[in-house]
């Protein structure tokens, strides 16, 4: 199955699953949709499948424990094993509460900037509190999950409200590319902030999926 466009996984997410017995099932963000299958066609998993609920609830973290709970139940008569690609993503303590209830693993850290980055390198950063983070799919829908959604691309004059306790975007890069790396540049000039790149790579995400394999 073919992955959609990030407009689709940003709104509704993505099934990408073949519905065939004995498999292992990642039940991610949308958002981190084409860093998952890149992890799974480089090591060969092909008894793993993916299904993404939609990228949008990085917005609406209340959404996420729900919506979680919901796909584990639809789809755990059909799977061996289900892992949750999700860190606590703003929950609060929820979704970690729910997973041990449901019996399923989820990724260790707090959100995906951390993870990315390695939880241990993560925590290490004195500055995390005013850093703007910033992944491969956040450059990429940076007007849909930053700029509308603040209400910035009507009222500009918001924006040194919103993040004149920042000092600098950090971009995570996933991938290297520089034509992402340019946009990312943009992105920290038009919210007033200094750049910082820092190439990630997967990160404890890939650890992660090592371990749902198991």
């Amino acid at each position: 199955m073919a992955l959609p466009g990030d407009t689709t996984l940003t709104e509704k997410g993505a099934d990408l699953t073949g519905a065939v017995p004995g498999k292992v099932l990642i039940l991610a963000c949308g958002a981190l949709a084409r860093e998952i299958l890149a992890i799974k066609s480089a090591n060969g998993w092909d008894h793993m499948d993916l299904t993404c609920l939609p990228a949008k609830y990085h917005l609406y973290p209340d959404k996420i424990t729900e919506a979680v709970e919901a796909a584990v139940l639809k789809h755990r008569e059909t799977y061996d094993s289900i892992f949750v690609a999700y860190a606590d993503c703003g929950t609060g303590g929820l979704l970690a509460a729910k997973c041990a209830e449901l019996g399923v693993e989820m990724i260790k850290g707090p959100h995906c900037y951390s993870f990315f980055e390695g939880n241990d390198a993560f925590a290490a950063h004195d500055d995390e509190i005013t850093a703007f983070y910033l992944t491969d799919f956040l450059v990429r829908q940076f007007d849909a999950f930053i700029i509308t959604p603040m209400g910035l691309d009507k009222h500009p004059e918001l924006r040194d409200m919103y993040f004149g306790n920042y000092t600098k975007l950090v971009y995570q890069a996933q991938i290297e590319d520089a034509a992402l790396k340019a946009k990312a540049e943009v992105c920290a000039a038009r919210l007033g902030l200094a750049f910082e790149y820092r190439f990630t790579g997967y990160g404890d995400l890939e650890n992660a999926l090592q371990f749902a394999n198991k």
